[in-house]
This record gives structure tokens, sequence and C-alpha cells, in this order.
């Protein structure tokens, strides 16, 4: 359990493949949600460790972005827009306003990852992209896509552990 009461479930140490990723990414799935638990609108919203941007608002929004990409436009091929960046503005999800909020940046998240596990239900893990639907032209399995998210939260999960040291103190893995 963790400190805010919710419940990371630990992956399974024999469980097959599949079960084996879902529970990997499920698992970074929930602690990114945990380290923004209980934390006010401006503190999620802040930029404590300058110069860098990071915030974990925008870390939630940088990851509603990525489920989306890898999940829908390159393993279902879908054309969808980006949801916060722009072609003036790459990092856009980093980059908020006054008119962004955090519930509307955790509801697009959260939204994103049912859609990403639909996007996935019942596909093989060797179901491959269409070469046209990343902008290199290259082609990915699912498999490679459940590696690469579940390598990209837990790079930003880490960013996540210093940004909430930074704001209140609070550690935990």
């Amino acid at each position: 359990m963790t400190s805010d009461g919710s419940h990371r479930t630990e992956p399974s140490t024999t469980a097959g493949e599949r079960d084996m990723l879902d529970g990997w990414l499920d698992y970074h799935r929930a602690t990114l949600a945990w380290k923004c638990s209980g934390l006010t609108e401006d503190q999620l919203r802040s930029v404590p460790l300058a110069p860098s941007g990071l915030s974990l608002m925008g870390l939630v929004r940088h990851m509603a972005e990525v489920e989306r990409y890898w999940f829908r436009e390159i393993a279902l091929g879908a054309d969808l827009p980006d949801l916060y960046s722009t072609a003036e503005d790459r990092d856009g999800d980093f980059h908020f306003t006054g008119a962004d909020s955090w519930a509307d940046s955790e509801q697009v998240w959260r939204t994103e990852v049912e859609l990403a596990r639909e996007a996935a239900r019942g596909r093989s893990l060797d179901a491959v992209s269409d070469a046209a639907s990343h902008h290199r032209g290259e082609v990915f399995s699912l498999r490679w896509i459940y590696t690469h998210m579940i390598e990209e939260y837990a790079r930003h999960n880490g960013h996540a552990d210093l940004l909430r040291e930074h704001i209140d103190g609070a550690t935990g893995e």
C-alpha cells in the first residue's frame, strides 16, 4: 500500500510474457499516480528543479501523449492530433497556462491509459505497426511498444521521485 492508501500491485515474478508486461506497465502507471497524489494544484504545477522545466503535471500530460502515440497512433495506425504539443511548441505537454488544470490533465491521462489498454487487448505481442505510422518509416511490434512504455514510465517516475521530494519531502520507491 502506498502512503496515500492506494494500491500498486507488484508484478508477478512468474507470469507469462503478456501478463508480465501488463503487470509492469500498470505498476509504473500506478507509481506515477501515487507520486502525484495528495498534492495541491500549485504543487503539481510547480517546477522545483530549475533550470529544468519539469513538473508533475507536465509529466502526466507527457505520459498521456506517449500512451496515445505508441498504442493508438503507432500500434493501431490511427491518425490523431497531439494532445498538447504543436509544431511551434514540441514540448507543449510541459507548458501550460492558467486555463489548464490538474483535474483535466489527470483525466486525459487516465482516459489515454484506458484507450491504450483497449488498443492492446487481444492483439498478439508479435503484431507489428504499419511503417507509414511512424515518421521514420520504422515498424514496431506490440512487444517493443510495451517494453518501451515500461522504460518510459520508469525513467519519468525517477523524475517524479525527485520532484516530489523537492515539493514536500516525500520519498519512496
